[in-house]
This record gives structure tokens, sequence and C-alpha cells, in this order.
């Protein structure tokens, strides 16, 4: 199992989630983030973490962002890692529902 961010990320890009990862499995693109499902070690501190509910258990994932999945697997490695909390990205795309 690994943890799968999905497009609700997608320019609504907030960070903390990658600060409490203990593996570094965050990675970050210009507009959303991904988890390297390799690295993810299925801790959880993430999910918590995210305010506007984005990411998800891979068994988890809503009908809708199954795409995701793979896309989490497939995007994460052509990014940089991210560790540090940085302000969060409110792009036009952006439904903030933030806790």
């Amino acid at each position: 199992m690994a943890y799968v961010v999905t497009e609700i990320c997608v320019d609504c890009k907030y960070t903390s989630c990658a600060a409490v990862c203990p593996v570094e499995a965050f990675h970050e693109a210009a507009d959303t983030l991904y988890i390297d499902p390799d690295t993810c070690i299925d801790c959880n501190a993430c999910q918590y973490e995210c305010p506007i509910d984005a990411i998800f258990p891979d068994y988890d994932v809503p009908e809708k962002f199954k795409d995701s999945i793979a896309l989490n697997a497939k995007e994460a490695s052509k990014f940089p890692i991210i560790v540090n909390t940085k302000p969060p990205l409110k792009g036009p795309k952006c439904a903030d529902t933030s806790k």
C-alpha cells in the first residue's frame, strides 16, 4: 500500500504533508505534489496533515481520482524531493477547502 496525492492538490498545493513525511516520499512539481509509492511506508502522517483532503491510501482513492495512483507512480521521480513547508499555492484551479 502507498498513499496517493489526487488532483485536488493541483493549484492548491500545501506542503505541510511533505514536512511530516519520515521517508522523503514527496516530490514537488510546479502546481502539485506526488508521492513515490516505492518510498512511501504507509505511515498515514501525510493524510492527516493535508488541509484539503487531497491524500488517500491507494486502496481508498475515490473512483473519480483513480488515475492519480498511476500518475503518482509515473511522475514522482521526475521532480525533486520536498521535505520542508512552503507557503501554499492557491492558483486558478484551487477550490480551497482547507480545514
